[in-house]
Parts: structure tokens; C-alpha cells; sequence
């Protein structure tokens, strides 16, 4: 699923539209939905074992009728309720309930306790409110039950555009979806809801989604290899790139040096961390390939990039907050290098996001910001273009704001354009979650940004490899492994072998 498209809802419906307009009827497309759904049910459950169908008022339901007929036409014991009258379904919901010859329960009592399999063919991922009554009833109930449920679409009670339940959702084991993912089933909570995704083609034509504009995507290589940095026999390390990592005071400088590490890692020539002088004898001990340069503060920092060579800048882990920091990102954003803000570097603007934005500007400086939610919060809380919404829609206004590329940092890492582009990472480990992790990943930034990929792409790149990492260490993760499991990643992934 990785590089996929990502359509809200509405561009789903534009683009069954835009099928149908084609030529292809909507019962065929409900028809391949529903052989699609069937199809993963006789793969989950048993011989013998029994089904239970659930079908709403819409075509979430027309679905479920589908897979109840085809069920039954395999042999498979299947029992059918629907939430609502039979008379009351419409277009192509009424023809496949027309084609369903078994019985039609009454799903305000219906008891999934015992079933082999459940599917949930309730409501799809346009719900536009929250479920109540008896719908809201039956959700409990059949997650009470505990048995495995087969959501078609998405999960009852999940809005597909969000991933943010509205009210109770449906705890389901597996979701298939059609043609492509929507970007509930990948944000959180909705990605623990989907359970195991599985995207179903129904034969909507590709061209008709291409027509469709959609600018967000499932993160994974195919969006970004072919930007991806590669070596060539002239390559040297003066042609990949140099580096220049900002360390803050003696005590905090270990963030620099992580982001260092992952700079240096990640393929950049040359990395230096600028060190304020009270901390060059710290910052040297655990230094060896990684230079050291005394930077007392913005005049120096300004005097240093007179260097050209010194073409990414990473500022923020461990600088410290305020007016000073306020400078010297000022300084590293006038200067048009590439340059990753992260943690202090962008809490020293809270509530001066303007300003920040207006360094951006001044500079023309390719920059990506990576907060985490609290510091996305600190910075960008209160900015009329960025209202409360979806965490993509969110990442999208600030980056537009900002004029820089935005990485909010989670389980379900979004980055952003200004251009409006936009992928959601689903690869992320747990282990991720400890101290100095997002460091690491401001270097990896850093260090593809001097290698010449574009910041987007550097961002997207970064975060899908730093998930990688995490997931081939597992348990015991801490930050200073990160940058260490960079070679074995960066080799599966250009399919690098060691000779014999």
C-alpha cells in the first residue's frame, strides 16, 4: 500500500461517479465490493463456521448483501440483519437486497455473541454524524462480544476523512476497502480500529483517479526513491553534502550530537556540530568523524556560513529557548540553506509564528519543521489558518502558512507542502517513543537535505526510515541505536549486497 493515494471521501464518491460516467453501472462496482468482502471471509473463517452479516440503510449495506449472496452460494452458513426496512433501500442497495433470497433479520436484535465472523456492513466512511439509538446500541453490542469483525469500507462510527470515531466505532479485526485508501484508515485511532487493511480493486479506472487531483498519499518508497541520493563512482564527500548541526550549552548537548550521528548516517560528506565554547570540550569527547567548530551565537553562526559548503543547517535539539535562539534561527533561515527546526528552535517562537515565517520568506530557505503535538500546539496555536481539524488538514494549513515543510510528528507521522502534497506514515514502532528519537530524525532530515533531495521528499524519506529502524530493532530501542541501524535499512532499501 505503500505510495498510494489517499482519497477522502468525497473524491471516493467523485470517483465512482467518474466510473460510472465511464461506463462501468454501479451494481458492478457493488457487485466486485461485495465478491471482495466474501472472498476475505471464506479466507477467515472455517468450514462450517458461521457468519453473520450486518447490513445498514445505504450502500455500505448494498455491500453486505453482495457478500451474504455470495457467501451463500459458496456454501457458507450465513445468517443476514438489516438496520432499518428492507422497503426503505434505494438504487443499488434495493437490487442487491433484491438478489438476497435467504432471510432478512431484524438487526436492532440481532446478537453477534458466538458467530464465527462478523461483517460489519453498517455505515461506510461518509457517516456525517454521529451513530445513536439503535445503531449506537448495536456497535456496543458487537463489540462486547469479542468475536471477529470484517468491516467493509471502514468500521461502523468511523469518519474515513479524520480517522477520529464519531461516537462508539465498530472494533474491527480487518477492513477491506475499495480502490483506494482513505486517510481515516491510516490516521489514528482509525488505523487500530481498520485492524489489517486490505485494498480490493473494483476495476474504477486509474485515469479516473489521476483526474481526481487527490495530493496525499500512504508514505512508502515509491514516492520518493527516484529523488533518493545515489553514489556514483566520482561521488566523494565533498559532493554529498556538509552538514552543520547546532549544539546548545554544556549539559544539553547530546541532542546535537544525535542529530549529528543521524546526518552522518544517513550519507552527508562532511557534518559539523557548532558548539557554544563552554561545551567544545564536552561535545569533543564524544566526537570522532563529526567536526567541531566553537559558535558562541547568531554573529558566528552568521561569519560560519559564509562557507557555502555548509549547505543544511539543523537547529533546535537542546539549543535552548528564546531570544537568543529567536537570532540565530533568524541568522540559519536569511541564510537560504536547507535547514530543519526542530524542538527548541520552535518553541522559542511560540506565539510568534509570523515572525517565523517571515525569516522563512526573507531567506527563500528550503525548511522542514518537525514538532511533535505539543510543540506544533506551542507554535501554530492560535494562528486563524490553521484551524482545529483533521491531523492532515491541520499539517497542510501550517506548512501553507509557514512556507515550509511541516513533519507533526506520532504513530501516524503526517508530512506536508505548502503545495498542498501530504503523506501519512504507517510504518512506525512503538519502540520509537523514547528520548532523543526525534532528534535522530531532525539529522536524517538534515543529511539527506545536503545530499540535494528536496525538502519534501527529504522529510518523507526521513520518517519512513526512521520507522524502519525502529521496526528492525524492536524492543530495547534507544536513540543512540537509531543512526547505527542506517546502514542495514539504506542497503535493503537500494538493494544493496556486500560482496561475497
Amino acid at each position: 500500500m505503500d505510495g498510494t493515494v489517499l482519497l477522502t471521501t468525497a473524491q471516493m464518491r467523485e470517483a465512482d461517479a467518474g466510473a460510472i460516467a465511464a461506463g462501468i453501472p454501479g451494481f458492478t462496482l457493488m457487485q466486485r465490493a461485495g465478491a471482495a468482502v466474501a472472498a476475505r471471509a471464506v479466507d477467515l473463517a472455517g468450514e462450517g463456521a458461521r457468519i453473520l452479516v450486518l447490513c445498514g440503510p445505504g450502500n455500505n449495506g448494498g455491500d453486505g448483501f453482495v457478500a451474504a449472496r455470495d457467501l451463500a452460494a459458496a456454501g457458507r452458513a450465513v445468517d443476514l440483519a438489516l438496520l432499518g426496512s428492507r422497503d426503505a433501500l434505494s438504487g443499488d442497495a434495493a437490487q442487491a437486497a433484491a438478489a438476497w433470497t435467504g432471510p432478512v433479520a431484524d438487526a436492532v436484535e440481532a446478537d453477534p455473541a458466538g458467530y464465527a465472523l462478523v461483517i460489519d456492513a453498517l455505515f461506510g466512511a461518509g457517516l456525517a454524524r454521529p451513530l445513536e439509538g439503535a445503531a449506537r446500541a448495536l456497535v456496543e453490542r458487537l463489540n462486547r462480544a469479542g468475536v471477529p469483525v470484517l468491516a467493509v469500507d471502514v468500521p461502523s462510527g468511523l469518519d474515513g476523512d479524520t480517522g477520529v470515531p464519531r461516537g462508539p466505532a465498530v472494533q474491527a479485526s480487518e477492513t477491506v476497502t475499495f480502490a483506494r485508501l482513505k486517510p481515516g484508515h491510516l490516521l489514528l485511532p482509525g488505523r487500530s480500529l481498520c485492524g489489517r487493511l486490505t485494498l480490493a480493486d473494483i476495476g474504477i479506472p486509474d485515469a479516473v483517479v489521476e483526474g481526481l487531483g487527490a495530493k496525499a498519499f500512504a508514505n512508502g518508497p515509491s514516492l520518493w526513491r527516484g529523488a533518493f541520493p545515489r553514489l556514483t563512482d566520482a561521488s566523494h564527500k565533498y559532493t554529498r553534502g556538509h552538514a552543520l548541526v547546532l549544539s546548545g550549552p554544556a549539559t544539553r548537548t547530546g541532542a546535537a550530537r544525535l542529530a549529528a550521528r543521524g546526518a552522518l548516517r544517513i550519507g552527508a560528506g562532511l557534518v559539523t556540530v557548532a558548539s557554544p565554547p563552554t561545551a567544545l570540550a564536552e561535545n569533543a569527547a564524544h566526537l570522532t568523524a563529526i567536526m567541531l567548530r566553537p559558535c558562541a551565537g547568531a554573529d558566528d553562526l552568521e561569519d560560519m556560513l559564509a562557507d557555502e559548503r555548509l549547505n543544511a543547517i539543523a537547529a533546535g535539539p537542546g539549543l535552548g529557548t528564546g531570544g537568543a535562539t529567536r537570532e540565530i534561527v533568524r541568522v540559519a533561515a536569511e541564510a537560504g540553506r536547507a535547514l530543519v527546526l526542530d524542538a527548541d528552535a520552535l518553541t522559542s517562537f511560540a506565539g510568534r509564528a509570523g515572525d517565523l515565517a517571515g525569516h522563512l520568506r526573507e531567506g527563500g530557505a528550503q525548511a522542514v519543521l518537525t514538532p511533535h503535538a505539543g510543540e506544533f500546539a506551542r507554535l501554530l496555536g492560535g494562528v486563524a489558518a490553521v484551524p482545529e481539524g483533521s491531523k492532515l488538514e491541520r499539517t497542510r494549513a501550517a506548512a501553507a502558512f509557514l512556507g515550509a515543510v511541516l513533519v507533526l510528528k506520532g504513530a501516524d507521522t503526517v508530512v506536508a507542502a505548502p503545495d498542498g502534497r501530504a503523506v501519512v506514515n504507517h510504518n512506525g514502532a512503538p519502540w520509537l517513543g523514547t528520548a532523543g528519537s526525534g532528534d535522530v530524525l531532525s539529522g536524517l532530515v538534515a543529511g539527506l537535505l545536503a545530499q540535494g533531495m528536496p525538502a519534501f521528499e527529504a522529510a518523507a524519506a526521513a520518517v519512513w526510515l526512521h520507522g524502519e529502524a525502529g521496526r528492525r530493532h524492536g524492543p530495547g530501542l534507544i536513540a543512540e541505536d537509531l543512526p547505527e541501524l542506517m546502514p542495514g535499512v539504506l542497503a535493503r532499501l537500494t538493494g544493496f549486497e556486500a560482496p561475497a
